[in-house]
């Protein structure tokens, strides 16, 4: 018997969304919540001086790119300026300490209650982070002579209003996560991505039009290119067939049936976080730098900071290789974690042609490292686009366009994948008539 598709059609889908009462009252609290994201964004904290902090944000890469994922907050110094940076390092700690300490991977396999603990741990560390983080943004922007005089009162008061602000924003995100649609976390980087995107394609589109005509279309050829290979590789996956042999009692007899499915295996299992610890490792030397530089004749630091400028060939290719590491180092530990191997055995599924317990787990490590070598490659790919496209077409904003558009064609499929699941599972149920 043929079995009909549930998947609804892009129009119906969008009228089903707005038909049903739960599903609209999830992606109105979702909508409101980023609205309140947008008014913290815009107020500031005292002591900055906005105009040369605006000129400092457009001459340095990495803060530039920073304030694009927080919308704008942080080049207007509001109490959401760190965003939630301090959360995602601390989860990302959490998820590289977990396989290495035995008291917290005795945690994580308990189940619900570990995974709360495990989420308490992260949230208690985010905060020690997010005042280093503010104390070091304080620090930087008073070297670069951005900040007025301030007092050691309202440095503290800064710090734990930042520290505030970020844990705010971390329980907008739960919020989100707990009654909006789709990842809370994700969902506030993606707002700040997109409410600072126009501005950024807008002055990018002045500039290939004042500089380069020829470069514009360049610039937009690329960027769609950019599109359609990013959504590519989100969406690629490796399927590993996989057979389960059960036994169900009918009648007072045993039978024996089996079923068939298969293992996804994505391309790009580590996501962004091999671009966010290579941009991080190579801003590092010229953040220091800057604090060790000579208003006089250049000595080593100045050198240094020469040497880490996005635009030479050294920073370049040392990017190009740490995300290929990151990328490799992050799959292997997010996939240890997983025990794949295991689980298949115990729920009494194999892989055809394949011998359970070690011979499975060499057999999928084998796949993950080639699948995860394209993924690599793809991320390196997206992280030096940006400075080849620049040399191209002379548009500077293509340079922090690329990887935010990883992020956001992320999370945008992400969501959609759970509204359309949502939707699906409603029609199941029988909601939707």
């Amino acid at each position: 018997m043929e079995r009909k598709t549930t998947r609804p059609r892009l129009a119906q889908a969008m009228m089903d969304i707005w038909t049903l009462p739960d599903l609209r009252r999830k992606i109105l609290f979702t909508l409101g919540i980023l609205v309140v994201f947008r008014f913290m964004a815009h107020v500031p904290l005292p002591g900055v001086d906005i105009a040369a902090l605006e000129e400092f944000f457009g001459e340095t890469p990495l803060f530039g790119m920073l304030d694009l994922f927080t919308g704008g907050a942080m080049q207007k110094f509001s109490v959401v300026a760190i965003g939630i940076y301090p959360y995602i390092t601390s989860s990302i700690i959490m998820q590289l300490l977990v396989p290495v300490i035995p008291r917290l991977q005795a945690i994580s396999r308990e189940g619900e209650l570990g995974q709360q603990k495990i989420n308490r741990i992260t949230h208690l560390a985010t905060i020690p982070l997010a005042a280093l983080q503010g104390y070091a943004m304080l620090a930087l922007l008073g070297a670069q002579g951005v900040t007025v005089e301030l007092t050691s009162l309202t440095i503290a008061s800064i710090i734990i209003t930042m520290v505030a602000g970020t844990m705010f924003l971390v329980w907008l995100g739960e919020l989100i996560t707990e009654r909006g649609i789709g990842n809370g976390i994700s969902i506030i980087i993606f707002g700040g991505i997109v409410a600072g995107l126009p501005a950024i394609v807008g002055s990018g589109i002045v500039d290939a039009q004042a500089g380069n005509p020829e470069g514009l279309i360049v610039y937009i050829i690329l960027a769609l290119a950019m599109l359609v290979l990013i959504v590519i590789f989100v969406e690629a996956h490796r399927r590993i067939p996989v057979q389960y042999a059960r036994s169900t009692f009918r009648g007072g007899r045993m039978y024996r049936q089996s079923g068939s499915t298969y293992i996804p295996l994505r391309v790009n299992t580590a996501g962004m976080i091999p671009l966010i610890f290579a941009i991080a490792m190579m801003q590092l030397p010229a953040t220091i730098a800057t604090y060790f530089m000579s208003s006089g004749d250049p000595n080593f630091w100045d050198t240094i900071y020469n040497l880490f400028q996005a635009n030479t060939a050294l920073y370049q290719g040392l990017y190009f290789a740490l995300v290929i590491g990151f990328a490799f180092f992050y799959t292997m530990v997010i996939f240890e974690q997983m025990n794949l191997p295991q689980t298949l055995q115990q729920q009494g599924g194999f892989i055809p042609g394949v011998r359970p317990g070690k011979t499975t787990a060499d057999y999928l490590n084998g796949i993950i490292k080639r699948i995860t070598f394209g993924g690599a490659l793809f991320l390196a790919l997206v992280a030096i686009l940006p400075f080849i496209a620049q040399k191209i077409t002379g548009v500077t904003a293509l340079v922090i366009q690329s990887t935010a558009m990883l992020i956001a064609v992320g999370v945008a499929l992400d969501t959609m994948k759970q509204l359309e699941s949502q939707l699906t599972m409603r029609r199941y149920e029988g909601f939707l008539k």
